[in-house]
């Protein structure tokens, strides 16, 4: 197959990427599982915009500052919050249903969330995520222009370096990628002229995480095989509260739930401190402090208390409120037994959202010429050391536009031909006769990540992850050298690469900063520096 732009990942990025280029563009969109599967459709709280005249772009930007710890890119920063109107207005034109509001200066509600200092956070009631991704569906699904490829996983990128002798990573340029056809158990050459990586987070490399199972860091991995620098993998974002049940599975209780007057207790195991509000404890902002400040707290009282979770109670307000606000979390709850209007919810901290990865431009253009990245996959620096919420969908839509004006700036020669590109050769490799091999590196990775490598660190304990995750890598790199690939296999191998990425990253970060805080080192350095890991230089 041949396309103008192959996307991989079906994300609000990947998707935003495509609309802005279809008008011209023959665009492949590639999805691992359907094209709703993604972590976009699972996104509650909104898009953080300057959409009130009480408030102000200086405003949005240092509450992205102070919460990115000294290490945001203000250039980056400035830029992605100025261009958040422009990105609000056409989602409105697209029909997203935002939640309304007659009294509001643009007749929507707006609510605000940890961290800011102002209401700025535009939703759609607590699914924001779900309805965007379902207005934009639409629109690709009905375009005439855009190849909807599911249930499809990038294998590998394809670069200029497997057709010529010329192995200068500087001079490499990406022409596509092998895919694989989960339905038809087969790898498949896709050329483009660009390709844009659009593949999400990392989320399931820890053992409890808010994140679907199709966050495996695909993008991140693919790019840093292919040559790309990757920068702040060590600032992995817990979200603090998400429910604590044990069918569950990590659903995330929105941070609109604190910035409407929540408040985080401490449950009926903590003794004589039972139903206090502890954040008083920890922070003069209370609940609603950044997450990383928030996470840490829930983490200390929990340890401290010998406990399994905290509470998050909102029944002080009313219940037709809740309801209204909360229609999503509410029913959830009530699945589970909990009625949110009468009872507190049961909480636990989550790896929730991969603020470093791909090093990227305000284009989105990584190390290597044709190759984009966008989303949560990119790294602009807009995030520094903790994502402020509701920054993320922001920035998917800012970055992904500006893509795609630049794609379409772009030389359409095509390098090579299908001819020039030799085919996916499983002639040597043969079916995997265990594959619970695959099944227990992908069990002992995330587990290991999450006992060694989670909100709070030591040295040794990263030294011990360092050691394990780089055998792992080792013996899932063979174990794919000599067995045909499947969906299993792939994301494994993705998990366990990224897993070494910030564990590395850790490694290298002698302080504590934002979402890194680390034992032997609780200081802050007075010069913040991203961490930036090159190919090169590999695994210490």
């Amino acid at each position: 197959m041949e396309f103008d732009v192959l996307i991989v990942g079906s994300g609000l990025a990947g998707l935003t990427v495509a609309l802005h280029l279809a008008a011209d563009k023959k665009v492949a969109v590639l999805s691992k599982k359907a094209l709703l599967d993604g972590a976009s459709n699972w996104a509650q709280g909104g898009i953080a915009a300057v959409l009130d005249s009480q408030d102000s772009h200086d405003e949005h930007i240092a509450d992205t500052l102070k919460a990115g710890a000294g290490l945001c890119d203000v250039e980056a920063t400035r830029h992605i919050v100025e261009h958040a109107r422009s990105a609000i207005d056409w989602l409105i034109d697209l029909g997203v249903p935002f939640t309304q509001d007659q009294g509001a200066e643009l007749g929507f509600h707006l609510t605000r969330e940890g961290g800011h200092s102002q209401r700025r956070i535009i939703h759609a009631a607590d699914e924001t995520g779900h309805m965007v991704q379902l207005t934009l569906e639409q629109q690709v699904r009905a375009h005439h222009n855009i190849t909807l490829l599911e249930h499809h996983s990038a294998v590998e990128l394809i670069t200029s370096r497997i057709v010529s002798d010329d192995d200068d990573r500087q001079l490499a340029r990406c022409l596509g990628a092998y895919v694989y056809d989960d339905q038809h158990d087969r790898v498949e050459t896709v050329l483009a002229g660009q390709v844009v990586l659009a593949t999400g987070g990392a989320g399931k490399v820890y053992l409890h995480t808010s994140n679907p199972d199709t966050s495996t860091g695909d993008g991140i991995a693919m790019a840093w095989r292919a040559g790309c620098r990757v920068a702040n993998m060590e600032f992995m974002q817990f979200h603090p509260t998400c429910m604590y049940h044990p069918k569950a599975k990590s659903f995330l209780i929105s941070e609109a739930v604190r910035g409407e007057g929540g408040v985080l207790r401490l449950p009926a195991g903590a003794g004589l401190d039972a139903g206090k509000r502890f954040m008083e404890w920890h922070d003069e902002r209370l609940e609603l402090a950044p997450r990383d400040v928030v996470a840490r707290a829930i983490d200390f009282e929990i340890k401290k208390h010998g406990l399994t979770h905290v509470d998050l109670d909102i029944s002080h307000r009313p219940a037709a409120f809740i309801q209204e606000h909360f229609p999503t979390i509410y029913a959830r709850c009530l699945e589970f037994g909990i009625d949110m209007t009468r009872e507190p919810i049961p909480v636990v901290p989550a790896m929730h959202f991969t603020c470093g990865g791909v090093v990227i431009d305000l284009d989105g253009c990584t190390d290597i010429p044709g190759l984009y990245a966008v989303g949560e996959t990119g790294y602009t620096g807009l995030h520094g050391a903790n994502r402020l919420a509701s920054n993320s969908l922001l920035e998917c839509l800012v970055i992904g536009r500006n893509a795609a004006h630049h794609i379409d700036q772009q030389d359409s020669t095509r390098y090579y031909t299908q001819a020039d590109v030799p085919a996916w050769d499983d002639s040597r490799v043969r079916d995997a006769a265990e594959a619970v091999l695959v099944t227990h590196a992908w069990d002992e990775v995330r587990r290991l990540m999450w006992n060694y490598v989670g909100i709070v660190r030591t040295q040794k304990r990263l030294l011990r992850a360092r050691q394990r995750v780089v055998m792992l890598d080792q013996e899932i790199e063979d174990y794919y050298q000599s067995y045909r690939v499947t969906s299993a296999l792939l994301e494994c191998r993705n998990l366990v690469q990224v897993a070494a990425l910030v564990v590395e990253s850790a490694l290298l970060r002698k302080e504590s900063r934002g979402l890194h805080y680390c034992q032997d080192y609780p200081w802050v350095l007075p010069k913040a520096l991203p961490t930036v890991l090159t190919p090169e230089e590999g695994f210490r």
